[in-house]
């Protein structure tokens, strides 16, 4: 696609994509459509050499995966990414009502998920998605996906007028100033949640438990004069999983020998049953490949491409970056290292890359963090030692990274999408070097 109508598709997909349940829901209805087969975990499988397959587990992570005829001769190229995003997710028992004012307010109270920039939640219009366990009145447990749409909580900030230093910037204690606003009256949440339950499941009785998180329901937007740049919630990580179900899907050459995970609670540390450190990809590439030699055989010979969101040099903060690695927004796909294995790219990994790139006609940028700040990480360095792969973690340029909205450039999703469409359809061993 040319890059408007690629980043057409992205705003759908963020749009829908607005938790991570519903993400990888979107992104199983995406590759269905496009002609993979749906596997079940406790099911038999019977896999076809050269066909196309998706698996999810527990509606929080998903892979997808084609091996053909002898994948212990031919490698597989792994493209990893994850669904979830930094957010606010609500308590078990979030209701809290205020009988400061007649009438009362009510309030619901929220957990920070990841390294969520707090400040940038207060004082807009939110919405809340996510997963319900229902109970139905002949005693069976359902689950469905919740999306209330439409804008209906608020974290109203404190006015400068109390707090004479808020103007720069005040400290957020979570549990005190983020329960956010969602009614004035005697409209009880669980009642709420129950009646909107019902617009999904008319038969539901009772809500069992739910996993709900807020989100920003304002659209995906093109800004700049020239439109060069892109805001959107949830671009960490979802532009990443959209690049990668692009890449297997826009075009009528089908990929063999790939293997795809979008995991889960990346955001927090990755261990879980769908996380990067859990289990999920070796047990379903156990599974592919049940012998264990020619599993080993076959990630000797593979390559993992970790697709997250890169840092762009800051304008307005020129000391937060390496002043010897600026990252322009359009200029490139931006290859991640750091001495610490925060990120799984070598050397190797990197020139790699950059052929691959070149081959792509994407132009390529190198981000590491100062010396003397912390580095975050990605799911690359986990799926990297479990399997042994060559690495190569990359990403699009992104300002205001994990904030409630983000920016990238125009041309940044498109690019990403060009280096792992080359990717799959790559032969392997890519690069031949001696030991």
């Amino acid at each position: 696609m040319e890059n408007k109508q690629h980043n057409q598709d992205l705003f759908a997909f963020l749009q829908a994509a607005i938790s991570p349940f519903h993400a990888v829901a979107v992104a199983r209805r995406r590759l269905t459509e496009a002609g993979f087969t749906e596997l079940r975990e406790e099911n038999s499988w019977h896999i076809t050499p050269g066909e196309r397959y998706v698996v999810t587990r527990r509606g929080q992570a998903l892979i997808a995966f084609s091996v053909g005829a002898d994948p212990a001769a031919s490698g597989l190229r792994f493209l990893a990414c994850h669904a979830d995003s930094p957010a606010l997710k609500l308590k078990p028992r979030p209701e809290i009502v205020v009988s400061l004012t007649n009438p009362p307010l009510r309030q619901l109270g929220v957990e920070v998920y990841g390294g969520a920039l707090i400040s940038a939640w207060f004082d807009r219009a939110l919405s809340l998605a996510g997963r319900l366990h229902l109970l139905d009145a002949d005693g069976s447990a359902h689950e469905t996906l919740v999306d209330f749409r439409e804008p209906f909580l608020i974290i109203p900030s404190l006015a400068i007028h109390f707090h004479r230093e808020a103007g720069g910037g005040q400290a957020v204690n979570p549990q005190k100033h983020l329960p956010l606003i969602f009614s004035q009256g005697k409209a009880a949440w669980q009642d709420c949640l129950l009646t909107q339950a019902r617009r999904e499941r008319p038969t539901a009785t009772e809500i069992l438990a739910a996993d709900l998180f807020v989100y920003d329901p304002q659209p995906p937007s093109f800004l700049g004069i020239n439109q060069e740049f892109i805001a959107a919630a949830r671009l960490d990580n979802l532009l990443s999983c959209h690049a990668a179900l692009a890449a297997l899907t826009e075009e009528a050459e089908t990929p063999a020998n790939f293997f795809l995970i979008c995991a889960s609670h990346e955001e927090v540390g990755s261990v879980s049953a769908g996380g990067a450190q859990g289990g999920f990809a070796e047990d379903v590439l156990r599974r592919i490949i049940p012998d264990h030699e020619a599993r080993s055989r076959c990630l000797a010979r593979s390559f993992l491409l970790s697709m997250d969101n890169a840092h762009a040099s800051h304008p307005n903060y020129p000391e937060s970056g390496d002043s010897a690695h600026p990252v322009a927004m359009n200029g490139g796909v931006v290859i991640k290292t750091n001495a610490k294995e925060r990120y799984a790219t070598d050397s190797r990994g990197a020139a790699i890359c950059q052929m691959l790139a070149r081959e792509a006609g994407v132009a390529t940028q190198f981000f590491v963090m100062r010396s003397d700040l912390p580095c975050g990480s990605t799911v690359g360095p986990p799926l990297a030692a479990k399997f042994g792969l060559v690495a190569a973690d990359v990403g699009a340029p992104t300002l205001a990274m994990h904030a409630v909205r983000e920016m990238t450039g125009a041309d940044d999703p498109a690019s990403l999408t060009r280096l792992a469409r080359r990717f799959a359809r790559s032969s392997l061993p890519l690069i031949n070097m001696e030991e």
